[in-house]
């Protein structure tokens, strides 16, 4: 079969995909790009865009249940209308997927291909029937929930966050195996909606990535609501008992196990290259799967990038995006732009979010630079006294002797917001004085942001 010819072609058509294809076709390259099922990749379809839809659900159902506390009756009880929730769950994510598939297939200079891509050489991918080739292939294959080899895991039905989301009737008890970002976000907007919630998690303590007070705080928020929490829960066993699912696990200070309806398997995620064919194209994969890619996304192939989830460069759809700046950057715009230029930061999108950017406290230490650091609850903080939504905290992190912002974290209502001003100051390279000599609105989260930064005292 003689191959259809192409200057370019981009597997994928999640976060990175669409916009980096639309960039090769304005600049006049022939494209080709490949979606084996979903347009808009995890993030549209299994990832933000619906569990932040239904995480602002359960807010509203948090709300309503404490609206007296704000002098709001609300006559009855609040209940979770699952086939009401799933429906506008997926009103909103089917509005993003058919708008990105709906701008690919009208796009000058660009063919689309459903289907599953593989190599059969470093130029050429074949999709079913077709086969295509080009001198530049960029690959923005995504990830999916890793399903650990624990007893009994094959002997249940158990969730993960894709199948989780295709619920429409509520889980009496919801059993959560992994105690990190996706699990916490679940376990909360389910216990808001009105379910029993168990999380099991086999460290010391929940988002082990964080600071101890961070978790401590998070442990403290989820538990107010009625979560209960197994940390240190080793030897992690699943089995079937009637209609029950029983979690047995060999906790430090309890080893009965857990009962539930159902069971979400929260504890990591794997890219998609298991069948790319990468030997074919040379291309070099480590220990965990992840595409080996330099600071500028080449992979060990000329002429082949990884782009989002599978470089293992970032799992967040900004991180995916900032790869197609930096690939189109460099490619189009003549520029040079690396991975190692951005800062990291993210949100764990509970309630009140948590975000963060650059380094954590036990980094800071770690590295041994002179620094100071500052905190400040946020009860001090009168927008969130006024809205009554006073759990969490702002820390951030300074260099002595620089002037310049290492970190910060700030778990508390419109965190993932406030924290923004941080990171372009982090950006800027500008000391934090930036930040202390400047006005903010008054009552916002950020106006307390100057405070804590005012309020430091050396890391000891």
């Amino acid at each position: 079969m003689t191959p259809t010819c192409f200057d370019a072609i981009v597997v994928g058509a999640g976060q990175a995909g669409p916009s980096l294809a639309g960039r090769l076709a304005a600049a006049g390259r022939k494209v080709a790009i490949v979606e084996r099922k979903l347009f808009g990749g995890t993030c549209v379809n299994t990832g933000c865009t619906p569990t932040k839809t239904l995480v602002a659900s359960a807010y509203v159902a948090h709300k309503a249940r404490t609206a007296q506390a704000y002098g709001i009756n609300v006559a009855g009880p609040v209940t979770a209308d699952m086939k009401a929730l799933k429906a506008r769950k997926d009103a909103v994510l089917m509005k993003s997927r058919n708008n990105i598939e709906t701008w690919l297939r009208g796009m000058e200079n660009c063919a689309v291909f459903t289907g599953h891509a593989r190599f059969e050489s470093p130029t050429e991918m074949r999709i079913g029937e077709d086969l295509i080739t080009a001198p530049e292939i960029f690959l923005n294959v995504g990830g999916r929930a890793k399903v650990p080899e624990m007893p009994g895991v094959h002997e249940v039905p158990f969730l993960t966050n894709v199948s989780l989301l295709d619920l429409d009737e509520l889980p009496r008890h919801l059993i959560v195996v992994g105690g990190s970002y996706v699990g916490i976000e679940f376990a909360q907007a389910f216990r808001r909606f009105g379910s029993e919630v168990t999380i099991v998690e086999m460290g010391p303590r929940l988002v082990q990535r964080e600071d101890e007070d961070v978790s401590a705080s998070v442990k403290e928020i989820l538990e107010k609501e009625g979560i209960r929490i197994r940390l240190n829960a080793e030897c992690i066993t699943l089995a079937k008992k009637g209609q029950k699912i029983v979690v047995h696990v060999n906790c430090a200070h309890d080893a009965s196990p857990s009962l539930g309806s159902h069971v979400l398997l929260a504890v990591g995620r794997r890219p998609n290259t298991d069948d790319l064919g990468l030997d074919k194209a040379c291309v070099a994969i480590d220990k965990h799967g992840y595409i080996q890619v330099d600071d500028q996304l080449r992979t060990t192939a000329p002429g082949i990038w990884a782009l989002g989830d599978c470089n293992g460069k970032g799992a967040f759809t900004h991180t995916a995006y900032n790869d197609f700046e930096i690939v189109a950057a460099n490619l189009l715009d003549y520029e040079t732009r690396r991975v190692t230029d951005r800062i990291p930061c993210y949100a764990l999108y509970m309630d009140p979010p948590l975000a963060r950017v650059g380094l954590n406290e036990r980094e800071v230490r770690a590295s041994g630079k002179p620094a100071l650091i500052g905190t400040r609850p946020m009860t001090k903080v009168a927008r969130a006294t006024e809205k009554g939504e006073t759990d969490g905290f702002m820390k951030v992190l300074v260099n002595a002797e620089t002037k310049q912002i290492l970190g910060a974290s700030i778990l508390g209502t419109s965190g993932d917001e406030a924290i923004h001003c941080i990171l372009d100051t982090m950006y800027a390279r500008a000391p934090y004085t930036t930040i202390t000599h400047a006005m903010h609105i008054h009552p916002t989260v950020s106006e307390l942001i100057p405070t804590v930064f005012e309020d430091m005292k050396p890391l000891s």
